[in-house]
């Protein structure tokens, strides 16, 4: 049987790259410094959402994570690989305590850390806090706010229609607008 294998990603809607990096002490204004050289470039790629920086908490750690999301996985791939990527890495290389550390993932894999994935994941218990706590008031406001739109839609008094559109809205909300501002409104807590 012969198979043909693409070496192009499929362009999957959405990905997103977690990198860490772990710096030497007291390179921190170095490495801020590589962060306004590689940011403009970064977001001037095709495909190019977002990027978000937590920055080390002082005295506790030296780890920098950036999040960078891009429209399709091939865009993020292509980024990811390119020339003037590399050639940033090796000019801030010195300043790591352990090499540029990444993964790649799509849709809802970001919120589930990879097996091999080497950064910092919370304790359990916390991420339950977190997301309970996030959801609780969407859980209650949705239907609040749905149910009249669905009725003046005219759509009936369906209960299977309405838990899809509330769910449905719960999750956009919470992948896109409440979970990436939650985090980081908590991240100092959640961390610890």
């Amino acid at each position: 049987m012969n198979a043909v294998i693409s070496a192009d990603p499929k362009p999957i809607e959405g990905a997103t790259v977690v990198i860490t990096h772990r710096l030497r002490e007291n390179k921190q204004a170095e490495y801020e410094s590589w962060l306004k050289e590689i940011a403009p470039l970064c977001k001037a790629s095709p495909g190019h959402l977002d990027w978000h920086i937590v920055r080390p908490i002082s005295g506790l750690s030296e780890t920098y994570t950036i999040i960078i999301r891009f429209d399709t996985e091939a865009h993020l791939r292509e980024w990811m690989e390119s020339p003037t990527r590399a050639r940033l890495i090796e000019k801030v290389r010195p300043l790591f305590v352990t090499d540029d550390d990444f993964f790649i993932s799509s849709g809802l894999d970001f919120w589930f850390t990879p097996a091999g994935a080497k950064a910092k994941v919370p304790v359990r218990w916390k991420q339950y806090l977190v997301t309970w706590s996030a959801i609780y008031p969407l859980a209650l406001g949705i239907p609040l706010i749905v149910t009249p739109i669905l009725q003046f839609l005219g759509i009936p008094n369906n209960r299977l229609i309405a838990t899809l559109a509330v769910t449905g809205l719960v999750v956009f909300l919470m992948v896109y607008v409440v979970m990436p501002r939650y985090t980081r409104l908590v991240q100092r807590w959640l961390f610890r």
